[in-house]
């Protein structure tokens, strides 16, 4: 399949942004809690989904949890219990670039976690979704899926760009050799999880502005109706002349000409 270009890929991604300012009034107006779970290899094209998700949303509405390294405190918690504080609340959408699959994947492959609390997380994470979707927050899970070749080439332009070389650490450069490894805790994570109130949607994103419209097309496809009529308010003519930006003793820095 031809690689869509970028002209075309912002044609056909501008109607599903306006679906999803759509989808966000609906939220508010209903408060509705949505949270939707971004996972996947490193690289494969979390944020860039979340980017084009959220590009026209309202900052005030929509949040996005992405975690650093648990704190002293926090690994002495419950493991879900730091994730708990970031759901969300009535009329807002959370976007989790990683989640608490953290355990099941990074942290099982990285030695992170012993093998008695990975464990303990599959069994436990089909109930704790259950809970969370019985209490009414629409839970959605993707896996964006990258093959190797894919992968190592995002690594590289990484490494060769400034403004992207900050997205690489030394324990990407470790799961560089353990893409296998991550497979096998992949399929065990999805056998154990991919259940019928929280289902799994894996999402192919070799090609990554392709992979972005499939994600969000299924993503409100999913979604109940979610017209809700649009109110724009209403602005009388001035009165008077408009009036020009007045300054006391400072002044605005000069315009940069180039």
């Amino acid at each position: 399949m031809k690689e869509l270009k970028r002209k075309q890929y912002e044609s056909l991604l501008e109607p599903l942004q306006h679906e999803l300012v759509a989808m966000a009034r609906w939220a508010r107006h209903t408060g509705q809690r949505i949270a939707v779970l971004m996972e996947g290899r490193d690289t494969a094209g979390k944020g860039g989904a979340i980017k084009a998700i959220t590009e026209h949303l309202d900052t005030r509405q929509y949040r996005v949890a992405a975690l650093p390294r648990p704190s002293e405190r926090e690994l002495g918690e419950w493991y879900f219990q730091r994730y708990v504080r970031h759901l969300p609340t009535a009329g807002e959408i959370v976007l989790f670039d990683r989640s608490w699959y953290n355990r099941a994947g990074v942290e099982q492959v990285m030695g992170f976690a012993t093998d008695d609390q990975v464990a303990a997380f599959l069994r436990q994470a089909p109930t704790f979704e259950k809970l969370l979707t019985d209490d009414g927050i629409l839970l959605f899970k993707y896996w964006l899926c990258c093959d190797q070749e894919q992968q190592e080439a995002r690594f590289a332009e990484r490494l060769a760009d400034p403004l992207k070389s900050w997205k690489l650490s030394p324990i990407d450069v470790e799961a560089r050799t353990r893409y296998a490894d991550y497979t096998r805790a992949r399929e065990t994570m999805l056998e154990a999880t991919h259940t019928k109130n929280a289902p799994w949607t894996l999402v192919d994103f070799d090609d990554q502005k392709r992979g972005r419209l499939t994600l969000i097309r299924h993503l409100l496809d999913r979604l109940p109706d979610v017209h809700v009529p649009r109110t724009a308010p209403e602005f009388p003519p001035l009165d008077g002349k408009p009036k020009k930006e007045r300054f006391g003793k400072l002044k605005p820095i000069p315009p940069w000409d180039g």
